[in-house]
């Protein structure tokens, strides 16, 4: 399975990112001697666990919710953190990345789903986190690279589209307001294990794959 993903988000341009979250050590390396190399977990403690007995060349990336009282473990290590939803933990992560002179790559998380429990911000508090983030030089130790989403948990595929065309719209619209002349900023991170190919077609540059790989939990 993990040649065949790979394969399809090659041709889509994207990257496969492995979900391991409460999967065991043994499960993750077997991935990696297959050449997987990109993994995300979604709680700091085990993704710091796994990042101090694991291969070192693993890319690590932070994809669940981030406490700002956490941020502190994950920033000397970490590729980049898929979950900033506010402008108080991009703040925090500014100010560990200067601790030790780290840029910190990450992306803002947007609510695009129709459960309420989904983290993430809406379109007026990402413009007013823009608006600060893009003003002066407040933040030499953090780079914005993109977004990240959720669709609803649904088995209706033109819900998910829709909401996939959402998050691709705001990534597009930030593109043109904030970064027209940045090329950092380029990546969509949206799609699962149920959904991955809707946001493939929709321009997902990330997709974040864990039970096709790993198997159910």
């Amino acid at each position: 399975m993990l040649q065949q993903l790979q394969q399809i988000c090659q041709q889509h341009h994207a990257q496969l990112i492995a979900v391991s979250k409460t999967k065991p050590h043994e499960a993750i390396t077997d991935l990696y001697h297959q050449g997987q190399k990109v993994f995300g977990e979604n709680k700091v403690q085990e993704l710091v666990d796994k990042y101090e007995t694991l291969p070192k060349d693993i890319q690590w990336h932070l994809i669940g919710h981030l406490q700002t009282n956490k941020v502190k473990y994950i920033v000397p290590f970490v590729h980049l953190i898929h979950s900033i939803d506010s402008l108080k933990l991009l703040r925090e992560v500014q100010k560990e990345g200067a601790k030790i002179d780290k840029v910190v790559q990450v992306l803002l998380q947007f609510h695009i789903a129709t459960e309420e429990t989904k983290f993430g911000l809406d379109i007026q508090e990402a413009n007013e986190l823009l608006e600060y983030y893009t003003a002066g030089n407040n933040f030499t130790h953090v780079q914005i690279v993109g977004v990240m989403g959720m669709a609803s948990f649904t088995e209706n595929k033109i819900q998910v589209q829709q909401e996939f065309a959402h998050l691709k719209n705001i990534f597009q619209n930030l593109k043109d307001s904030y970064f027209p002349f940045d090329a950092n900023f380029k990546e969509i991170s949206m799609g699962m294990s149920g959904d991955y190919e809707l946001a493939l077609q929709e321009g997902s540059t990330m997709v974040r794959v864990g039970s096709l790989l790993f198997g159910n939990r």
